[in-house]
């Protein structure tokens, strides 16, 4: 099974709404490891490690989201074990301060 890292960028009304907290319940429940943060444009960042598939399907999960978002796009690109290193120590995944 192949390992994948993936940086995401969600726009929309995505802050208020409880994306970061669902985003952090569905990579626990789907045991990927990485982060989650707003950032102070009004998008969610996050990075999703894991085995390809299961990465691909958060990522098309992320572009639903909460029932009260509304994600107007998703961007990702491929990501590194250093980005992985910003999640805090002796968490799988953690939720950032807003950069």
């Amino acid at each position: 099974m192949s390992h994948a890292i993936q940086q995401v960028m969600i726009r929309g009304r995505v802050q208020g709404v409880g994306y970061r907290a669902w985003v952090e319940h569905q990579a626990r429940t789907s045991k990927l490891e990485g982060w989650v943060r707003n950032r102070r444009d009004g998008s969610v960042e996050a990075l999703f490690a894991g085995p390809a598939t299961v990465v691909a399907e958060m990522v098309a999960l992320c572009r639903h989201g909460p029932p009260s978002a509304r994600v107007d796009s998703v961007t990702r690109e491929t990501s590194d074990e250093e980005q992985l290193k910003l999640r805090y120590a002796g968490e799988r995944f953690s939720v950032l301060p807003t950069i």
